[in-house]
């Protein structure tokens, strides 16, 4: 009781930072070419230095969000952290049965379509999502080549991408098992 295991989860795309880069680099072009330097007074800071430094407090947020991701098991429940979402899911909830492994761009039924609550960017979504299937699903996933599809009892689902995702699901299945609850 009381004990935590981590399970690592697969980091997005270096691409999806080079966006983030863009956007900041974009945000300060225009801010730049739209601010109208007279209007400054003589002030010991460079007008010019404001905006680059403004714009990136603006881009930053989102990439600290980025940045929190996490999978564990604590006392029987499954934790999972993605952005300003966190999922606290008891393992007796999940039919580990039917759990699978799959690839998303072959099971396109499971693919995220409309986005509820989160975070929706090339190659991660994290949140709350409508399934092409019509199933609601809390995602974390940063990988769609490997999947682990955990479907709960209520019909909803888990999509996690797990680094490990057999010894994520051999985890919860040996929790699960009626020996080692008993």
């Amino acid at each position: 009781m009381g004990e935590k295991q981590e399970f690592a989860v697969v980091p997005p795309s270096p691409a999806l930072y080079w966006v983030f880069a863009a956007i900041w680099l974009a945000l300060t072009a225009v801010v730049l070419l739209r601010t109208d330097a007279s209007a400054w007074h003589a002030d010991p800071l460079p007008w010019w230095l404001v905006p680059p430094f403004a714009c990136a407090l603006v881009v930053i947020g989102p990439v600290i969000l980025l940045l929190r991701r996490h999978i564990s098991i604590e006392n029987e429940t499954l934790v999972v952290g993605a952005g300003l979402n966190t999922r606290k899911q008891p393992i007796a909830d999940l039919v580990l049965e039917q759990a699978r492994i799959l690839d998303l761009d072959e099971h396109v039924e499971l693919k995220p379509m409309l986005k509820l609550f989160g975070a929706g960017l090339p190659g991660y979504r994290t949140g709350h999502y409508l399934l092409r299937n019509r199933s609601r699903a809390f995602c974390l996933l940063t990988d769609r080549s490997r999947v682990l599809v955990l479907p709960q009892r209520d019909g909803k689902y888990l999509l996690l991408s797990a680094e490990k995702p057999r010894e994520l699901l051999d985890r919860l299945r040996d929790l699960a098992s009626p020996a080692a609850r008993g």
